[in-house]
């Protein structure tokens, strides 16, 4: 049984930095690019950065450019959303993905698998 599990949200003052983790589980996750996406209340699912397997190459959404980087370790399944200069706008779930195959920036039909999610909130 595949599970990503996320961790590291919480309520944060505008200007903080928040680290997500998330943990992935029951299968090898060789070939597949991680991620994060994001919804924010009344807004759609959107996608906030992506790594490759391979190079680890990473993309970003603009919003987020310069201010989160993600990171992964292939060893330990897991891959992490650091989070610096964080805005109220930056309120949201945080979904991290697994993708096969992909890179670049994720849609959501490029997704195999979610996380349950997590919370984040931006007080300003």
């Amino acid at each position: 049984q595949v599970q990503l599990v996320e961790s590291g949200g919480g309520l944060v003052q505008a200007g903080g930095s928040l680290r997500l983790s998330c943990a992935a589980s029951g299968r090898p996750f060789i070939n597949y690019a991680m991620g994060w996406f994001r919804q924010a209340p009344g807004k759609e699912r959107e996608f906030v950065a992506g790594i490759t397997w391979g190079r680890s190459n990473t993309y970003y959404a603009d919003s987020v450019k310069g201010r989160f980087t993600i990171s992964r370790d292939n060893a330990k399944n897991t891959v992490d959303l650091q989070m610096n200069s964080l805005k109220p706008e930056d309120t949201a779930v945080y979904y991290c993905v697994a993708a096969y195959g992909r890179s670049g920036t994720l849609t959501e039909k490029d997704i195999d698998y979610w996380g349950q999610g997590t919370q984040v909130t931006v007080s300003s």
